[in-house]
């Protein structure tokens, strides 16, 4: 094991998740976090939490885990009309997508990480990008991340691998990946201490963790974990 990876670590379910992935695989882990004036910002309070509890869950997670880095990205929300930058209801789009789709948001974080990958001599960049169990994000799809990282390698003569563990598996398997990573104590670490609801709530818990249990986010965190729950049984 002599790779590297930098985590794209919102302090969420999918990016924890992604986080004890590369933790098992690769021998150095830095972790970056992105500040665009999300709605839901309190998900960057969870990060330094996460860290540490994922650093005591396995002395070798520990061993391996490395900086934080933190990149404002504040031009992106002041360009953005969406439900995750501003107040407005959720809702579809005309589009057909629903509003809380932030423009180009993915192709931004991961042109930053790469970036800031290059300075730290990373070779690996891992994100919790999904297309089985989403909601229709264009920047989420197979095509785009490898698309992507033909473009990021050509631009900066470099061999970047960008990783997206949970691309073809629903949230339910997302759980059971984690509880394969980590047993029972991980899943419990995501519950407690991760944060995935737009609306930024962590007032009332649910046996999925804390949100507003509404909004598309809770709703598919949701319905992820009582699927898995119930395999479980």
């Amino acid at each position: 094991m002599s790779a590297t990876a930098l985590v794209l670590f919102s302090g969420g379910q999918d990016s924890t998740t992604c986080l004890a992935w590369a933790l098992d695989r690769f021998e150095r882990v830095e972790t970056v976090g992105f500040d665009y004036g999300q709605r839901h910002r309190i998900e960057l309070e969870c990060r330094e939490t996460l860290r540490t509890q994922l650093s005591n869950l396995n002395p070798s997670w520990g061993e391996r885990l490395g900086d934080d880095h933190t990149i404002s990205l504040a031009a992106l929300g002041e360009i953005s009309d969406t439900a995750l930058t501003s107040g407005m209801q959720i809702e579809m789009a005309a589009s057909g997508l629903p509003n809380t789709f932030v423009p180009g948001r993915n192709l931004i974080f991961l042109t930053f990480a790469a970036a800031l990958a290059y300075r730290r001599g990373l070779k690996h960049i891992v994100g919790g990008m999904c297309e089985t169990d989403y909601s229709g994000y264009p920047d989420c799809r197979d095509d785009t991340i490898k698309a992507l990282q033909v473009a990021l390698n050509i631009g900066m003569e470099k061999r970047f691998v960008l990783d997206t563990p949970l691309m073809w598996i629903d949230k339910a398997e997302t759980w059971r990946l984690a509880k394969t990573l980590g047993g029972r104590a991980l899943v419990d670490i995501i519950v407690k201490d991760s944060h995935t609801c737009y609306l930024g709530e962590r007032g009332e818990f649910h046996a999925w963790g804390y949100g507003c249990g509404t909004c598309p986010a809770c709703d598919l965190r949701a319905k992820g974990y009582e699927k898995f729950s119930a395999e479980e049984v």
